[in-house]
Parts: C-alpha cells; sequence; structure tokens
C-alpha cells in the first residue's frame, strides 16, 4: 500500500512509496542494511528535497522509536532520542532544573533534523542549536553504531551533517542551570542611521522583523534573561498590543510578551509549543553572513524591498555566534541571518529568491540547507572552505552512498 508523503509546508512530495516507521533500533538497523538507499525525515520542516530518497530509496522516520531523555544533573547533559521534538526535551529538562542555551522560534522541531541543517535561534552569545551537541550517535550503511563525540577528530563534521553519514539516533547536548525571560515587543525602529551591533547586544535573544513595504522595521522582540542586564531600548516605541510576526496574524499562539517572566522554554520561542501547526501556508528561505556585513546587507535588500515585499509576509533578521561545524552556515564567523517566509506560490517566489541571492552575493551568504534556495552547486561549495573534510568524513562512513541524495551529491560535488 502507498502512501502520499509531503513536508509540513506541502510544497514537496516525495518520491518514496512509503513512510518506514521502525518502533525499535533493531527494526531500524534492520531497515538501513536491507535498503539501497536512505533518506531520514525529521518533523518535515524543510522547504527543499533534502530528504528526498528517490524512487529506489527508503524514507523513514525515528518518531515512532520509544523516545528517551537520559538527564544527568550532576553532569548538566541529557542523552535524547533524535526524534524527540524540542517542546517535549525542554519541558523534561526544565522539570530537572536544567535548561537549553537557546531555542529556535518554533519549539514542534525534531532535535536531529535541526542541528543537521544548522537550524538556530538568536543572540549575537548563542550559537546555533548544534553547538550544544557533545555527542552523536549514528546508525551507519550495514546497521552498526558509530558514537563520535567532542575531542574526536570527525566531530566538526558529524552534527551538522545533512543526514548524508547515518540515521542519527541519540544526541547528547550540554545544558546549564534553569533562567527565567522576560519577552519585550516594540515597533518602529528605523533602518536609516541603525546601531546594528549595539541592537542586536540589547538582550539575550534579539529578532528584528521588517514587511520591507517600507525602510526600517515593523517590530524589535527582545528576550531578556531576568538573571541578565535590564533592557534599555530607546530607538523604537514598546508595543501596546501582543504581536505575531506576520503582520495582521492572531498573536494568540505567540509566546507571552509585555515583559512577563517566564521559564526559558516558554519565551525563547516565538510560537507557544501547545500551538501545533498541521501545515504551513508558506515558504522560507534564509541566508547567513558575516555579522560584520549586516548594514551593507540589509541596505541591498531595502534596495529591491519592491521586489522582495510582492511575495513576503514577514523577514527576520537575528545573530548566531560562530561555531566550528564544517557545514554550518554560522562556520568561522559571528553571524547574521536573514530570514523571509514567503507566501506559499512557488512559482512567484522563485524569481525573487534568484533576485535575493543577487543582492546578497558580495556578502558570501549561506543559504539555511532546509530553507528555499536557488544558489549554484558551485558556488555554494565555495564558500564552505572544510567541505572536502567532510566528504571524506562521509565517503568513511558510507562508502557506497546509501544515504546520499541528488541534494547532498549538488554539494559534495560528486
Amino acid at each position: 500500500m502507498t502512501e502520499t508523503v509531503t513536508n509540513w509546508a506541502g510544497n514537496i512530495t516525495y518520491a518514496a512509496k512509503e513512510l518506514h516507521r521502525p518502533r525499535t533500533l533493531d527494526a531500524l538497523r534492520v531497515l538501513v542494511a536491507d535498503s539501497v538507499r536512505v533518506r531520514v525525515l525529521g518533523s518535515g520542516h524543510s522547504f527543499n528535497d533534502i530528504a528526498e530518497p528517490g524512487p529506489d530509496g527508503t524514507l523513514l522516520t525515528t518518531a515512532a522509536l520509544p523516545p528517551e531523555f537520559d538527564i544527568d544533573t550532576a553532569a548538566r547533559t541529557v542523552r535524547v532520542s533524535g526524534g524527540v521534538r524540542y517542546a517535549e526535551l525542554a519541558r523534561r529538562v526544565d522539570a530537572q532544573g536544567l535548561a537549553l542555551p537557546n531555542m529556535a522560534s518554533l519549539p514542534h522541531i525534531s532535535v536531529a533534523g535541526s542541528v543537521a541543517t544548522g537550524t538556530h535561534g538568536s543572540g549575537v552569545g548563542n550559537g546555533s542549536l548544534a553547538s550544544a551537541v557533545r555527542e552523536v550517535e549514528i546508525v551507519t550503511a550495514d546497521g552498526t553504531t558509530v558514537t563520535v563525540a567532542r575531542g574526536d577528530d570527525r566531530f566538526a563534521g558529524a552534527v551538522t551533517s545533512l543526514g548524508a553519514l547515518g540515521v542519527v539516533t541519540f544526541l547528547t547536548l550540554d545544558l546549564e542551570p534553569a533562567f527565567e525571560v522576560e519577552q519585550h515587543v516594540f515597533t518602529e525602529l528605523p533602518l536609516a542611521g541603525l546601531d546594528f551591533e549595539t541592537v542586536a547586544a540589547s538582550a539575550y535573544s534579539v529578532s528584528l522583523f521588517t514587511d520591507w513595504r517600507a525602510p526600517g522595521f515593523r517590530q524589535v522582540w527582545l528576550k531578556r534573561r531576568t538573571d541578565g542586564p535590564q533592557v534599555d531600548f530607546p530607538w523604537a516605541a514598546p508595543a501596546t498590543v501582543a504581536l505575531h510576526p506576520v503582520p495582521g496574524m492572531p498573536a494568540v499562539n505567540t509566546t507571552e510578551q509585555f515583559g512577563v517572566p517566564g521559564p526559558w522554554h516558554e519565551r525563547l520561542p516565538h510560537f507557544r509549543a501547545e500551538f501545533t501547526p498541521s501545515s504551513g501556508a508558506e515558504l522560507q528561505s534564509e541566508y547567513l553572513l558575516p555579522r560584520s556585513a549586516a548594514l551593507d546587507a540589509l541596505a541591498a535588500v531595502d534596495g529591491i524591498r519592491e521586489t522582495v515585499s510582492s511575495v513576503l509576509q514577514t523577514c527576520e533578521v537575528r545573530t548566531v555566534a560562530a561555531d566550528a561545524q564544517w557545514l554550518s552556515p554560522s562556520y568561522g564567523r559571528d553571524t547574521v541571518a536573514l530570514h523571509f517566509t514567503w507566501i506559499e506560490d512557488t512559482e512567484a517566489v522563485l524569481p525573487v529568491v534568484r533576485r535575493l541571492e543577487e543582492a546578497l552575493d558580495p556578502f558570501d551568504a549561506r543559504p539555511h540547507w532546509g530553507k528555499v534556495f536557488t544558489t549554484p552547486a558551485e558556488v555554494l561549495r565555495g564558500r564552505y572552505p572544510r567541505l572536502g573534510d567532510f566528504a571524506a568524513l562521509a565517503r568513511g562512513l558510507d562508502a557506497e552512498g546509501k544515504f546520499t541524495n541528488a541534494f547532498v551529491r549538488d554539494v559534495l560535488g560528486g
């Protein structure tokens, strides 16, 4: 019996005949060993064909495996199943008086899929979600498990890995003591005269939102740790009503605003965990570039804002600290990330994406691995100086290319 399997947004329909849902690790190992080609579908929040296995391939999910949460309060670590979603992980960790350093805007994404694609939150001192990983367990092509930890020469390639090394079954993450966060929202921050570095550092996590219909930012979301400095934001007016990042959308599903303190996992995401999106009437793109180029990049987008705004729902600007993962879009550089939520119209969006990429090309922009982009493969490969090391790692763990697909082959150049 066949089934139609799509991603969360519904813009990708996978060629695989069915989605396999092994319920035990032994069943997963057998499935992997017996398959010609394998790709893993996380929570389906990628907007391109990174998970596409092809008609001869196996598409599988680890979501049906028994979820495991092994929290070591003394060591401040958690070993968690790769298919677990951040919302559930966060609740378990917080119950033990501990916290993850940061979260993405949507807490419903899987741990393994998020770190494999370089997903991130915001904050000048906060790395991507992969920065918290200290060990990863991978079922490789023959069904055996390989564990790669910090200190292993392979570690810098093993976390943000695009699913090209095997099936990630468990990850061990660093934790810290639990903390509370206040969320403050401001409106109408001008682009002219913007001191980006000061604004980006004005809270633990900072997000700027605009529709690009006029210069400047319609909203600024500041997430302040209550054990950190007070918010001082004289450049924009405090919001008088709760806001949604997409103009005109109801704010009922957003995390609490107006400076009401709450647990870290109920403030760092933009959306409430109990709000479970079933599908997204949108497409998304994101480009990560050196933070030092933020103002020039924003000016470049402003220069084509009539084109961009024609198919845009909202644009979010965040920062990410540099990391050492070879395929991380934040590899080796403190980063500014420009995220675009488009209307659900691929034909209309793609020409705008190409125009946007032309505007951002001078800044060595790296697209998010799980979003819509058209950057040529040869250009993309030139923006990752350790790509050769990653290709060698992939060959070492998967000599026959069982976990590759057209997307991965384009990235690796083979």
